[in-house]
């Protein structure tokens, strides 16, 4: 029975002892695998190096072109601000512009605006008419005053003023650019209503100094008004 027990420990003993060999074997061939999976070839360093040195490269080119753009995209601000400056003048230059057509009647224009209406004052045949017609000088102070307050364009009964026009007396009568235009006289301004008014009706001003001439002033605010282009002025 001994012997027996016995055999049967070597056999045991020797099917341990072949097994754990296989196992450390495998465990060495692992290893010797794993290790080998690790380590790289010179061909695969020489392709890594160079393409560590593309990736550099890219991105000191990437920083060039990006300063690049930076500097073009304060060029481009400085161009912007500098067209917005002409822009601003070019617009100036063309409100002046469309300013000085209307002052030359070159232009028809239309808006809202005033009529003052200018008439002779009553007297008895034992005064001197004179004193109580109007002249030239009164028509004068309307229009001037006006044309201060902002006006862009006057008429007087219906003959538009440009740069050049004249007025004065002949006799009853008012002459306009040579036209002839009895009381009463109706001057026509194109602007803002209420500044216009306001202008005329200062105290002291030239409503006051009219009416103190005798003469008959009135003032009406106009919605619309339209003046066609002076007659061989227009453009």
């Amino acid at each position: 029975m001994q012997r027996k027990k016995k055999g049967k420990y070597v056999v045991f003993s020797l099917v341990f002892l072949v097994f754990g060999f296989i196992i450390a074997f495998s465990y060495s061939q692992s290893s010797k695998e794993d290790a080998n999976s690790h380590k790289i070839t010179d061909r695969q360093y020489v392709m890594q190096n160079n393409l560590r040195k593309q990736i550099i490269l890219a991105q000191d080119k990437n920083r060039e072109l990006q300063k690049d753009l930076n500097e073009k995209q304060i060029s481009v601000r400085n161009y912007e601000k500098d067209l917005s400056k002409e822009e601003e003048m070019f617009s100036g230059l063309a409100e002046d512009a469309e300013k000085y057509r209307m002052f030359l009647g070159k232009m028809k224009v239309k808006g809202s605006g005033i009529e003052v209406s200018l008439e002779d004052g009553e007297y008895n045949q034992s005064e001197d008419a004179n004193n109580y017609i109007v002249h030239e000088h009164h028509v004068f102070k309307v229009v001037n005053e006006l044309y201060i307050a902002g006006a862009s364009a006057i008429s007087i009964n219906g003959q538009r003023l440009n740069h050049n026009s004249y007025i004065y007396c002949n006799g009853p009568v008012i002459t306009v650019d040579g036209n002839p235009y009895p009381a009463p006289f109706k001057i026509v301004a194109i602007g803002d209503p209420n500044n216009l008014i306001s202008a005329l009706n200062i105290s002291g001003g030239v409503r006051d100094q009219i009416v103190n001439d005798n003469i008959i002033f009135s003032i009406e605010k106009k919605k619309q008004i339209l003046f066609e282009p002076v007659l061989g002025e227009s453009s």
